[in-house]
């Protein structure tokens, strides 16, 4: 089989940020709104009353301190709540095609490579702003790269399962040069008027280029060594938006239709799994935890990173070898551990080991082992 490697990363970060004492603001006001107009069902236990949130639990439950977002717009006004992203006429470009293209160019020019090099596009993400055509076909035409592209979802797992597409795209020599993509927009899938879930996700995009190790030309490339894929259902995590809605009029603005998820049967759940899909890999590849330069891990949870770290490594491991982004840039489904891959890679020598790995919805675990050609 053809040798694979990742030659090149991209990322692009949106214009606004917003901090979490701003989305605090906003939504303990909304709470104050919702109290005293319901005073009175409060009292008589009809309705219950809603509970202030603050800048110190955010970060205390999360390792969140702040998000990007495309539209800043209606997110902080307690009577919206929501970005007000304005509809664009469908000859024009899309939002996700956009940052998508942003991201891709970087990739791109790290390794080397120019658009019509690139024979499959892959757009992987936790949503896409339509259903077709696909977003990887418009960015296909506006780039002008050749053969066939798809879009793809497997929540925050969807650029490690890409990523692994291409490679068996290229391995099997489907193509040449794979594309992978990830417009991540979360915001309008976010439920701000949600204690537990308003600070969680932010936008953005990351690209990388996964190519045939004998015609890349970037020193920035790292050979594929293995990946693995695992999924299982669950109701944990859950968004119910979809075109079924509209035929349900009385529940289709449901908060259900917005991201949502029982927080602690996720950590129960899912935490093991990852362990033992990690462990089976390691084992089956031969390959000792503390061989990793780095883990560029899922960026979800700091809570949650820090029991995947100390299972892999023990107590005593330094920041940059599981360096974290969500600080910064929040959940940004499964662009996160190519935000942390893209960001802290440049310090490898050749032989150098990393891991990639992502967690979430499905409940989904993509992992992949890297080497530093």
């Amino acid at each position: 089989m053809n040798k694979v490697v990742i030659s090149g990363s991209g990322l692009y970060t949106p214009p606004h940020s917003v901090s979490n004492e701003e989305l605090v603001e906003s939504y303990n006001t909304y709470v104050n709104e919702h109290n005293q107009l319901n005073e009175t069902a409060i009292a008589a236990g009809d309705v219950d009353a809603l509970a202030h949130s603050s800048a110190e639990f955010i970060e205390k439950a999360s390792g969140i301190k702040s998000r990007y977002v495309m539209v800043k717009e209606g997110i902080l006004d307690p009577k919206v709540m929501m970005p007000l992203i304005k509809d664009r006429p469908s000859d024009a470009l899309s939002m996700q095609a956009e940052i998508g293209i942003a991201a891709a160019k970087q990739a791109l020019a790290q390794a080397k490579v120019n658009a019509e090099d690139i024979d499959l596009v892959i757009v992987a993400c936790a949503y896409t702003q339509r259903s077709y055509p696909a977003i990887a076909i418009e960015i296909q035409q506006a780039m002008g790269t050749k053969g066939f592209a798809y879009d793809m979802l497997v929540a925050c797992s969807s650029a490690t399962f890409a990523i692994v597409n291409a490679v068996n795209a290229v391995q099997s020599g489907t193509a040449s040069r794979v594309l992978v993509i990830n417009p991540e927009i979360c915001s309008p899938q976010v439920n701000y008027r949600d204690r537990d879930s308003h600070f969680i996700f932010g936008d953005v995009a990351t690209a990388v280029v996964v190519e045939k190790a004998s015609i890349a030309q970037s020193e920035h490339a790292f050979n594929v060594l293995s990946s693995q894929c695992f999924t299982d259902y669950s109701n944990n995590i859950r968004s119910n938006f979809g075109h079924l809605n509209r035929c349900d009029p009385v529940a289709s603005n449901d908060s259900d239709k917005l991201f949502h998820q029982q927080g602690r049967k996720v950590f129960k759940e899912l935490l093991p799994m990852i362990y033992q899909h990690l462990d089976k890999q390691l084992s089956e590849e031969q390959i000792q935890a503390n061989e990793f330069k780095r883990l560029w891990l899922h960026q979800a949870n700091i809570n949650m990173n820090m029991f995947v770290v100390r299972k892999l490594l023990g107590d005593n491991v330094t920041k940059s070898k599981a360096p974290v982004v969500l600080d910064e840039y929040a959940n940004t489904a499964s662009a996160g551990s190519i935000i942390a891959f893209h960001k802290y890679n440049q310090d490898f020598k050749t032989g150098d080991l990393g891991l990639l790995c992502s967690f979430g919805a499905g409940y989904s675990i993509g992992s992949i082992i890297l080497e530093k050609t």
